[in-house]
C-alpha cells in the first residue's frame, strides 16, 4: 500500500482508467466479433460506425495507431466478402 497522499490518489486513479480501459476494449472486441458474424447486407451500413469506434479507441491510447489501422483493414475485407 502507498504512504504518501499523491501515491494513494494514483492508485485509485490508475484503477479507474485500467476499468474503464478494460470495459472500452471488451466492448469494441464484442462489436468486432458481432460485425464479422453479420449477413453482408447489415456490414455495409455499420462499416463506416466500426472505422469510427476503432479510431476513437486509438485516439484514446487503447491501441496503437498502426493496429487500429489493421484492424480496420481487416473489417474492411470481412465486408467485401
Amino acid at each position: 500500500m502507498p504512504h504518501h497522499k499523491s501515491c494513494k490518489k494514483r492508485l485509485i486513479t490508475s484503477q479507474k482508467r485500467n476499468e474503464r480501459n478494460r470495459q472500452n476494449r471488451s466492448l469494441m472486441r464484442t462489436k468486432i466479433k458481432t460485425f464479422r458474424a453479420a449477413e453482408t447486407v447489415e456490414k455495409a451500413a455499420t462499416l463506416s460506425e466500426m472505422y469510427s469506434l476503432v479510431d476513437v479507441q486509438a485516439r484514446k491510447g487503447l491501441m496503437p495507431k498502426k493496429r487500429a489501422a489493421r484492424i480496420k483493414s481487416r473489417l474492411a475485407a470481412a465486408a467485401a466478402k
